[in-house]
């Protein structure tokens, strides 16, 4: 067989689903950086302000199963442009509410809830990517590579966003967001095609490795769509424990995605530069381990099994994670602190692609609707802890809201311990 030559194809659509995913949370993160000016303009409070984080989260959750669905029966083409498009309309129009508007609560609310089911098939649609695309020696690192565009995205946000509002006003910023997120769209429209065998680019060699690396005999055109395995879905137990083990990465994701920089600012007395800069920290973190960690579970996994290099790997990420996370709450430094727990960030995203990963392993063609489930648990974490962690920090402190973070984390370590990606769906043993 040729080999193939230049960058691989699929290389470049996973790059361009980085920078999606990077967009998504420039999208979804940029109210927490915009929060004190929103609260100060429509007389909200952090308590008001949470329930508006939790809002999206909640039409995030609730729209899993849906973009699941739809990516597994129209594609990630398709699924992934109308989303981008409809989450960028409603950040152009969190922009466009005026000052005087009456009911801006419940109005932000109700964007922000459209805003969550947009970016619900970010996900969903990018894992179908992966199990129609990607060998199953390389998803670590694929995933590895998607998801850190999580910690891109919001890494980029505090200092970029910052500047912007400083400069011209918080609606700035949405605008700059909604705009990016448009452009991002057509990119992968033009770009993008939902099986190998439809794309006019791919060469023949890079066709031949992609179907010998998915072990298949007849891969899924747009005529052929693969049949939804319902009962053998529900019927997986560690669904059940992913869907619970994600609920505590989201908890623990979102303490950083909605609170950290207002953690920073508001209980380590950091001024709003200070802040954006410290804020930036765990999502670069994030970025660094996301990357090393969708590498060190393929190489674990090509070298001790699947068992290993998804499910251990991301078991003692999740025991590390709670003890940074302990730490770092107590240390009474402020920067130092800021630093530890930005390496608990970084240690939580080890683990971030071994559940995407697991999805694809478990669920081949319907890795949409699986890792749809799963990741209604992680954005119901998000909800929960959006709202639930002011109020834990306002009774009993901010020592305690990380501790239960630091349990939760825990909780998900035991999980990992009881999941098998090496029984898949079809019954057919991947390694």
């Amino acid at each position: 067989m040729s080999k193939v030559k230049g960058i691989r194809l699929r290389y470049i659509l996973a790059f361009w689903l980085f920078i999606l995913s990077a967009v998504a949370f420039l999208d979804r993160t940029n109210i927490s950086i915009a929060g004190l000016e929103i609260s100060q303009e429509y007389g909200l409070g952090n308590q008001r302000l949470g329930w508006i984080f939790s809002s999206f989260l909640i039409g995030y959750a609730v729209f899993q199963l849906p973009a699941g669905w739809l990516s597994s029966r129209f594609g990630p083409r398709r699924v992934l442009t109308l989303g981008v498009l409809l989450w960028g309309a409603m950040t152009a129009l969190t922009a466009m509410l005026p000052t005087t508007i009456e009911h801006a609560v419940l109005l932000l609310i109700g964007v922000r809830f459209v805003l969550g089911a947009g970016e619900s098939v970010i996900y969903p649609a990018a894992n179908q990517f992966v199990a129609r695309w990607v060998p199953l020696q390389e998803r670590g690192v694929i995933n590895g590579l998607i998801f850190a565009g999580v910690g891109a995205g919001s890494g980029l946000t505090p200092p970029m966003l910052t500047w912007l509002i400083s400069h011209h006003g918080w609606r700035s910023a949405f605008w700059f967001s909604a705009t990016v997120g448009f452009i991002a769209a057509i990119v992968w429209w033009l770009i993008a095609r939902d099986t190998p065998e439809e794309h006019p680019a791919v060469q023949l060699a890079e066709l031949l490795e992609i179907q010998k690396g998915l072990n298949v005999r007849n891969a899924v055109s747009e005529s052929e769509k693969p049949a939804i395995r319902w009962r053998a879905i529900f019927h997986r137990r560690d669904l059940l424990v992913l869907m619970m083990s994600y609920f505590s990465f989201g908890y623990i994701a979102w303490i950083y995605f909605s609170w950290f920089f207002l953690y920073m600012a508001q209980v380590r007395g950091f001024d709003l530069r200070s802040s954006a800069r410290y804020a930036m920290l765990p999502f670069l973190s994030m970025t660094v381990c996301c990357l090393a960690g969708g590498v060190l579970s393929d190489r674990l996994t090509q070298r001790y099994g699947l068992r290993v290099g998804r499910c251990l790997l991301a078991s003692s990420a999740m025991v590390v994670t709670a003890l940074f996370l302990v730490i770092g709450s107590q240390t009474e430094r402020p920067q130092l602190a800021g630093l530890i727990l930005a390496g608990g960030a970084g240690v939580l995203y080890i683990s971030q692609s071994s559940f995407w990963s697991v999805s694809a392993d478990i669920a081949g063609d319907n890795s949409g609707i699986f890792s749809s489930i799963m990741n209604m648990g992680g954005q119901i974490g998000g909800a929960v802890t959006a709202s639930l962690t002011p109020w834990i920090a306002l009774r009993y402190g901010w020592t305690t809201s990380f501790a239960i973070a630091a349990s939760l984390a825990l909780v998900s370590a035991a999980g990992w311990l009881t999941v098998h990606p090496e029984r898949p769906l079809d019954g057919k043993p991947a390694i």
